[in-house]
């Protein structure tokens, strides 16, 4: 849909108002035309069979399809600009193409394309400059066009301002007349260069539209630019470590120059080879299922050819990959050490890395892409003489890039499958024998048995005090029991004898309260006896 689209955006204009290009090339544009409707019918009859999701269900039922698609505004608007207004041809002459106005209302669809293609495209920021670039021919085209028919309104030459009299030579050719124009038009956008001055009030009122525009497309321009600019900062600070960051931190510490050096060197390394160390971070959004799907398809053929692995269970596999981190090692790097207790086992992805004796020097041999070491130290088998300890010197010649799986991540993965750990340290203790590295089993269930007998006197000794801590915590219970007891009897007694106080108080109380009242009514006869006698 971007061919008829665009076309009729550019050619509609075009025709409409440089009338010498849409006579002299008639047939070409009534060809493109009709044409581009029938493209317009095709989209309309694919997007008629086009399936559509409901709740996350592709349908496809042609009835529910097309009563979808013909009750929606989509298909009003694909109707109106397929309407038949070619006839008006009759009416005002095959030289007007402004009749075809209505097919510039497919403008969404060319807008969907682009949408659809932005989020497939694999260089989305390139993607988006040339959308944006495409957008800003398409303003620059149709004001230079109103610029010529304003130009011809006017009077061509009239002024210093419009287009030049076209019976001069030089401004008589067709191509001429659209390259200055859309030259001129450029210039005021742009506002770069010296365009003449206006002098009537039609080209002033011209002009600020322009100028009024090109302030909006410069801001547009800026702002896009500006995101693309800072998408690929974000990104890159995503693929790769933030080396400012660390130089500012060495400058700040004072870190000799050559040490700083190498890690300008290790950094450079990164960002001209392009690889990728956050790729856990990257993908972080992405769901389980399909970031589990990227790492098979990226580090399974890797992880595949580490020997233990061999004739695992897929699922353990797939589980594994997830775990592993890249590293990169700089000429000269010790990956490991003799002596070291491993954490880790390595798979070399690029890059070679030398087996060197103790004094740096002695090669003993080379390590390519594909090979892969450390693999028994990740694993406890008993009976490891070594004692999961490195049992060489490794160093990288070059850059070396390598995966990485630790213990840990090993052991989280292997407590889900048990049969696959069993099968893990059988092909590990096979390769120690074959290595001469595996105690002889008598020794080994002797030195086990040693260590269970150990373990029981141990227990046995920790047993016994618990038992006497046991033992002096019941008594100290028993003795905390009849004090207590002996203490809630004594308030028992304290209460009781309270009780009885009060109780004769209140007796005591109410005997004097009786005595008194019985004083008050003997004091009242007499005086009344006496009062009488008087």
């Amino acid at each position: 849909m971007i061919f008829p689209i665009v076309y009729n955006w550019v050619i509609i204009i075009l025709r409409t108002c440089f009338t010498a290009i849409a006579l002299s090339y008639l047939p070409v544009w009534l060809t493109l035309d009709y044409l581009s409707d029938l493209m317009y019918t095709t989209d309309m009859i694919i997007t008629l069979h086009t399936g559509y999701l409901d709740q996350g269900i592709l349908i496809k039922d042609l009835t529910r399809l097309r009563t979808r698609y013909l009750h929606s505004k989509h298909f009003l608007r694909d109707l109106a600009s397929l309407l038949p207004t070619d006839f008006l041809y009759f009416a005002f002459g095959i030289e007007t193409p402004l009749v075809r106005i209505n097919r510039l209302l497919r403008m969404p669809r060319l807008n969907e394309v682009l949408d659809r293609m932005e989020t497939r495209t694999s260089y989305p920021n390139t993607f988006r400059i040339s959308k944006l670039m495409l957008y800003i021919f398409v303003l620059i085209h149709w004001n230079a066009c109103l610029y010529f028919a304003l130009s011809n309104y006017i009077g061509f030459g009239s002024d210093r301002w419009v287009y030049p009299n076209i019976t001069n030579p030089e401004f008589a050719s067709m191509r001429r007349q659209y390259f200055y124009c859309f030259w001129f038009s450029a210039q005021i956008f742009t506002t770069v260069g010296d365009t003449p001055l206006p002098d009537r009030e039609e080209e002033y009122l011209f002009m600020i539209a322009d100028l009024l525009i090109a302030v909006l497309v410069f801001a547009s321009i800026v702002g896009n630019v500006g995101n693309v600019i800072t998408s690929l900062r974000d990104r890159d600070n995503v693929f790769f470590p933030n080396h400012e960051l660390v130089k500012g931190y060495l400058r700040s510490r004072h870190i000799s120059k050559e040490l700083r050096q190498r890690i300008d060197n290790w950094y450079q390394h990164l960002h001209i080879n392009k690889k990728i160390m956050r790729e856990n971070e990257i993908l972080q959004q992405l769901p389980v299922h399909m970031r589990t799907e990227i790492a098979v398809s990226v580090h399974l053929p890797t992880l595949s050819k580490v020997t233990i692995f061999q004739s695992c269970e897929k699922s353990l596999l797939e589980e594994l990959v997830l775990k592993l981190t890249p590293q990169v090692f700089s000429p000269g790097e010790y990956v490991c050490r003799k002596g070291d207790v491993g954490h880790e086992m390595y798979i070399i992805k690029e890059g070679k890395l030398a087996v060197v004796a103790d004094d740096g020097v002695t090669e003993f041999a080379v390590l390519s892409e594909g090979n892969f070491f450390g693999e028994i130290s990740i694993l406890n088998i008993k009976g490891n003489k070594s004692g999961n300890r490195r049992t060489a010197n490794i160093r990288s010649i070059g850059y070396s890039d390598l995966f990485s799986l630790s213990k840990e991540d090993l052991t989280d993965v292997l407590s889900e499958f048990p049969a696959a750990k069993r099968h893990l340290e059988e092909k590990g203790r096979q390769i120690l024998t074959k290595m001469g590295m595996l105690e002889e089993s008598g020794e080994a269930a002797k030195g086990e048995a040693e260590k269970v007998e150990t373990k029981i006197q141990r227990l046995e000794g920790n047993l016994e005090i618990l038992q006497t801590k046991l033992a002096r915590l019941m008594v100290e219970l028993e003795s905390s029991n009849r004090k207590m007891q002996a203490r809630v009897e004594q308030l028992e007694l304290e209460v009781a004898a309270l009780e009885v106080q009060k109780r004769e108080r209140n007796v005591k109380g109410r005997e004097n309260k009786w005595k008194a009242e019985e004083k008050k009514e003997q004091g009242t006869f007499k005086l009344n006896a006496f009062g009488c006698f008087i």
